[in-house]
Order: C-alpha cells, then structure tokens, then sequence
C-alpha cells in the first residue's frame, strides 16, 4: 500500500476551503424569535446565572462547561518543529480541537498565550478555569511543561492534562502490557531503559513505575549518556527523580540484556548491535517522530523475536496519542472529574491493552487493509476501531469514580456504554471504511473531463492517496497548463493522459459503438463523432473495453446529458433497471435519496426496483438498510391518487421477498422521526429510515438540494447503480474533493 502524499499547496488549500480554519462555533437552540433571544440573552439568562452562582455545580447542567475542552499551548514545542511561537502554533491547536470533537463528540476550543514565562502562563490558564471541564495542554517545552502541568494540578479544580506527556505514556503502557504479556514476562522483573529525559520519556517512565516497575530496574538515557546519581552534568529535579545508582555510562552499555526499550529520542540513537544485545524476546518502542530510534526492518534483521513499536502509521504497532487524550476526557468530563490522575491513566492503559486481545472486527481490518489478531504485530488497537468510543471511557470514569475524583458518578454504567455507542459519526467510519477498499482495489480510474481543474486535482489527489492510478481524457498541452496553474505542475508524470487521438483502440471502439448504434439513427459519421470527440462516451468506451476499472465524469455538463451519452455505450436507462441513488450526510445521520437520476415517474414495479438497489448501495457502504416509500400521505390518509403507487410499492417488493426491512407509504417525518413511529405499532420499521424512495425524480432533486442549500448536509452523489460497469456521475457544482469521494466509490464499486 504506497504512502499517501500532499504537497505544500494542497495542505494550504485544505486549511483555506471552504473558509479558513477547521472548525466553526454553531448554536445548539433556536435564534430564530423574540423569545428564543429573550431566553438565550437578558432578560431569561438571569435565571440560570443566579442558580449557578448559589450552586456551583449546576453550570455543568446549564452550560457547555460539561463537554468543553481548551487546548492550550505557547508553541514552544511544535510537532517537531520547535519554537514557533503562539500564532504558528494554531493550526496543530486547531487540529487537537477536532480530533477531540471527531473521535470522542468532546467540544473543544484552541487558547494560545503569547508567553514563555511559566508564571504568566499558569496565572492565565487558571483565571480561564470557570469556563471549562478540562485542560489539554500541548506543545511546551521541558521543563517549562513540568512546571506549568503540576502547578495548574494544584490550582485548579477540573482535569489538567498534558497530552505530550501523559499520552504518549498511556498509550505505551497499553502496548507494553501486551508485549509482556506475549513475551511471559512481569513488569516488576524487566530491565527498562528509556533514551529520551524529556516530556514524553520522564512521563512514560514514571506511569510504568505506578504499575510496578521497579527503580532500580530503569535506566533512563539523554544526550549526555546515563542517568545516574551523582551526575551533574545537564540534570534538573525531574530528571534527577530518576537517577539510579549504576555503574553503566552509555546508552549501548545499558542496552546490554535490557527487556525493554524505550525511545522518545532521535532517528538513528539504536544500533543493531545495540538490539542484538538485548534479553530474549526484547521490547523496543522505538517512538521517536517522524522517523524512529531503528526501524523495525532493521531491528528484526537481527533479532526476529523483537516486539516492536514505532510513532509511524506505515508501520503495525503505531503509539498514537488520538487513542487516549479523547477517550480519557470523555470519561472524565461524564462524571465531571475534578482531575486525571495515575489510576485514570492505568485504567486507560489496560482498557486499551484488552481490546488489542479481543477479536477485531471487519470493518477495522477493512480500515487497516488487512486482517488483524492479537500477537506481535498487533499489540495496540488502531485509532479506526470503533469500539474505543465505548470501551475506554467507561474503564476512565470506574476508575476516577473508585479514586473519590468524580462530582457526579455514573449509576447506570450499561446505559452510559450504549450513550457512547450513540456518540459515535456513522458517517465518518463509512468514509473511511471505502477509502481503505479503495487503496486495496487499486483501481485504474478513468477522469472523463481532464480541461476541468477539479477534475485534475482530484486524478492527482487518487493517485497520491494511493487509490491506484488516474487516467485522464484531455491533451496533454491543455492538462499541463492547469495543471502548472493549480500549482500541480510535477504531478503530470504521476497520471496518465490518453485521447481519440492518442489510443491505439480508436476503431475497435467505433465498430462497438456501430454495434450499439446502427438501428438507432447512428450513421457511420456521427459514430465518429461520438467517439472521436465526446468526452464522455470515449471514456464509457474505454470503460466497456477494459482499459479501466471505473469512470467519473459529469463535472463539467448535467447529469442527465451524460447519462443519455453513457447509455449510449452501456444500457444505462428506466427500462435496464439503472438507478441514481444520492447519500445524504448531516449531523451524523446518513440517508439515501433514491431515483435522484434515471426514473422520470416511476410505477410501483420501478419503485420496488429502484428500493432494491438502494438496499444494494446501502450495504456496500456497510449500513443495514431500513427503507421507507414516502409521500404527503401515511398508510392511505388522505387519499390520493398520485399516492396510490406508493401504498401499492411495498406491496410489490413483499411479493418479490427481499431480505431488508421496508415499509409505507409514509410521510418523511413518520419514516425519520422513531418518535412519529410509535404512533403507527403495526410498522415495520425497527428505526428511522436510511434509503427513502420518493415518488418522482423532481421531488428528490428538490428534496436534496433543498437538505444541501439549506441544511448543509454532505451530497454524495447520484451513486449509479445497476450497471455492469463501476460508473459515478458527479453534480456540476461538485468541488475536487467531492470528484474524489465518486472515483472512490467507483474504485469500491459502490452500485
């Protein structure tokens, strides 16, 4: 699986569009009259604020403080760009706030303080207490950290957290608990040695020693050789903490029989001699960002019952901090912690550690690109395991419940589980789930309209996500010259570009297409000018004869235009059983609008058809399908007879036997809202609708237009399905990431 790539231009593009930064602040009531502000603002906030001022407490029921995270940094320590000040350091800020957001629904805010003076930037984050249920604080440099993390601990009364630190510790201890456990070895009786005093390291070594290692037994390493007492040399408190009385000098001294390694330190600080030294089944978590202490290809080399881990997402056993810090506040923030202290951590720790042992299920091994089980190469969940939303939170709020830091502990702890499960975006492990068939299909992709700039970025953009390889339709002058002008310019050796003029195929295509055409009013002349100078239908032709594995196209013309020029070529109409489906995503929900493409005025034997496929769609995508036939009217009230093919629709589909739930007709608020449901019993439904069929294709043009325009939901689509070929027809306002998403459901022969 190659690497994806960017470049320098593309990751600026991604930070301006469609408005600079990465997340907005949206309301959560309505603002709409009089009396909502009235409420919202002065005079009805009164209320709240006076309950609040004699009951403390009561501001995690009244206000977001109760999901609210800061990410606070002075941007002394970026990534691994050092000091760059505050400003520079807002898009990592940024980027934290949705990570939080993504993986654990915590809302969370960037703060940066333009300040190196620990004092000043302790005195600020402690004033900014009140507003919050916790603090994430990132990127500062050792000592400072240190400093800044404890002091706040002391003052103040809600979770503080450095992530650098205290994540990167909990993730390791995870994956040590399982690498000990596959070695048969305690953690009381190994030999640790940790290259790396700083944040990271002085954390990761004082958690291991609070589940059992022993002092004596951990040698921690700088750039200055041993830590040992007596040293004077490059020392401070913390690091003096871990001073051990040893006559060993150097990392390769201390190496020599050690369990475990430890590395939050350099490229290149591990030799091969150095692992070959080590004990039988060595630990080595080489961490060091972006490139490792010794690779894992080198270590194996000479010591093939090494267990090895790196920070690096190209290699099995990756330590990556997105599997605690969201995870660890959520937890946290749902019994209102009044800190994250040692045994929240542990807890973390083990609860990480069981999940790598318990069987994975498929769409992570899908998300992964292969199947995953418990052993040496697999010692730590992947961040795409959708069980860590409500595995590890709760293993986090048992244990701050246990250690008298929770306000408010949770009672109910299986309906808190099924909370969490809620929590979770379906529509983000969709996404993900595809793109990781995609890279595995590795599907030549043919872009029908390479004069578009959309298009072009996004070939480039499929073929640097490692999709597989992008052909384009254009000339090769023309495809250049956009190309330079969206700053693209050396990725024209990444794709290829083909034409009438170029392929070898020209006649092989028109005699087929002569085949199709003849006794429908083509003549030879216009046979040539199908495939010699529409776009769409050479591209269809080279689709029919295999010199592709998918098609995108319709970014530059409507949908129904190309749709009659691919049918041309495939049999692509009502009458062959072709049908548009259109994926809604909003707010977490995803919902599928179908024929939004093929069926003028379906009858209710197109209906049941047009049902079929949706159900097809739905599953390839991973969801279950529950479908709903909709109209102004439920069940036949009113009666009408414009709805009278919708009520007799289900029927239809009964009498074929499908596998998949279905029912109607029904208004759209009865097959969406489980509430509305309940009021029909007889029902079929087990819940809201995901694939509505409606009864006209006007209606659900408008219907899904009016969701995007309006409620800004995510259109991906018309999806094309009952084709024997993987074809995806764009929208002509589709953005290069939206052209993407369609080559990849293409690849994945989504229909």
């Amino acid at each position: 699986m190659s690497k994806p790539r960017y470049t320098r231009e593309e990751a600026l593009a991604f930070h301006l569009e469609p408005t600079p930064g990465k997340f907005e602040v949206t309301a959560t009531v309505p603002m709409t009259t009089q009396r909502d502000l009235s409420l919202a603002y002065s005079p009805g906030v009164a209320v709240p604020c006076e309950e609040i001022a004699q009951n403390p407490e009561l501001a995690y029921d009244y206000t977001n403080k109760g999901n609210l995270v800061a990410v606070i940094s002075n941007g002394t320590a970026v990534l691994g760009l050092g000091n760059l000040g505050a400003l520079g350091s807002k898009p990592v800020m940024e980027g934290k706030a949705v990570l939080f957001k993504r993986f654990a629904d915590v809302n969370s805010i960037d703060i940066e303080l333009d300040t190196e003076d620990p004092e000043d930037f302790i005195k600020a984050v402690r004033l900014m207490g009140p507003t919050f249920g916790g603090i994430n604080l990132e990127d500062i440099k050792a000592p400072e950290c240190f400093i800044i993390e404890q002091t706040l601990k002391e003052q103040m009364d809600i979770p503080v957290f450095h992530d650098d630190q205290h994540g990167t510790a909990v993730i390791c201890a995870a994956g040590l608990i399982n690498a000990l456990h596959l070695s048969g070895k305690k953690i009381e009786e190994c030999r640790i040695v940790l290259n790396g005093a700083g944040a990271a390291g002085i954390a990761c070594i004082e958690l291991l020693k609070a589940m059992g290692a022993r002092h004596e037994n951990c040698i921690a390493c700088d750039t200055k050789g041993v830590i040992y007492q007596g040293r004077q040399d490059g020392m401070n408190q913390w690091k003096s903490a871990h001073a051990v009385d040893t006559e060993l000098r150097t990392l390769e001294e201390a190496m020599k029989d050690a369990d475990v390694f430890l590395g939050v330190s350099v490229k290149g600080a591990v030799t091969q001699d150095m692992v070959k030294s080590m004990a039988p089944d060595p630990v080595i978590f080489a961490m060091a960002n972006p490139d490792p202490e010794i690779t894992p290809e080198d270590a194996h080399e000479v010591r093939q019952d090494a267990i090895v881990a790196t920070g690096r997402s190209d290699y099995p056993n990756q330590v990556n901090n997105v599997l605690g810090f969201p995870y660890l506040f959520r937890g946290a923030l749902d019994v209102h912690a009044r800190a994250i202290n040692d045994e929240m951590k542990i807890a973390c720790a083990h609860a990480l550690a069981r999940l790598a042992r318990e069987d994975v299920p498929d769409e992570v091994a899908i998300a992964y690109g292969r199947k995953l089980s418990f052993g040496r190469d697999y010692i730590i969940p992947t961040p795409f395991d959708p069980r860590l939303i409500h595995t590890i939170p709760p293993a986090v709020a048992r244990a701050c419940m246990d250690t008298g830091a929770a306000r408010r502990p949770i009672v109910d702890m299986d309906a808190y589980e099924q909370a969490l499960k809620s929590r979770l975006d379906p529509t983000a492990s969709i996404m993900r789930s595809i793109n990781a068939r995609a890279r595995n299909a590795q599907a030549r992709m043919i872009f029908a309209e390479g004069d578009d700039p959309r298009v072009l970025r996004a070939a480039v953009q499929y073929t640097r996500s490692g999709f597989g390889h992008a052909i384009v339709v254009g000339r090769d002058d023309d495809v250049q010259h956009k190309l330079d002008a969206a700053g693209l310019g050396d990725a024209i050796s990444e794709i290829e570009i083909t034409n009438a003029a170029k392929t070898e195929f020209l006649d092989e295509y028109k005699s087929f297409l002569y085949g199709k055409l003849q006794r429908r009013g083509f003549d030879q002349q216009d046979i040539h000018r199908l495939a010699a100078r529409d776009r769409h239908v050479f591209s269809a032709l080279m689709l029919a004869h295999g010199h592709g594995d998918g098609l995108v196209t319709g970014a530059t013309r409507k949908s129904a235009h190309v749709l009659d020029r691919i049918n041309h070529v495939f049999d692509a109409g009502a009458e062959h059983g072709a049908v548009g489906v259109t994926a809604l995503l909003h707010k977490g929900r995803i919902v599928m609008v179908t024929d939004t493409l093929v069926h003028e005025w379906p009858d209710e034997e197109d209906l049941a058809t047009i049902a079929e496929r949706g159900a097809h769609v739905a599953r390839n995508l991973g969801i279950e399908p529950r479908v709903a036939f909709v109209s102004f009217s439920t069940f036949g009230y009113p009666r009408s007879e414009r709805a009278e093919k919708m009520h007799r629709a289900p029927k239809v589909l009964e009498a074929r036997g499908v596998d998949f739930e279905f029912e109607g007709e029904m208004t759209v608020d009865v097959a969406l809202n489980k509430a509305a449901q309940e009021y029909y019993p007889f029902q079929r439904l087990t819940g809201p609708a995901n694939i509505l069929v409606v009864p006209a294709r006007h209606s659900a043009s408008i219907s899904t237009k009016l969701m995007q325009e309006l409620a800004g939901a995510t259109v991906i689509g018309p999806i094309l399905s009952g084709i024997d070929k993987s074809i995806q027809i764009c929208s002509s306002t589709s953005t290069a990431s939206d052209i993407l998403n369609m080559a990849v459901l293409a690849a994945c022969k989504v229909g």
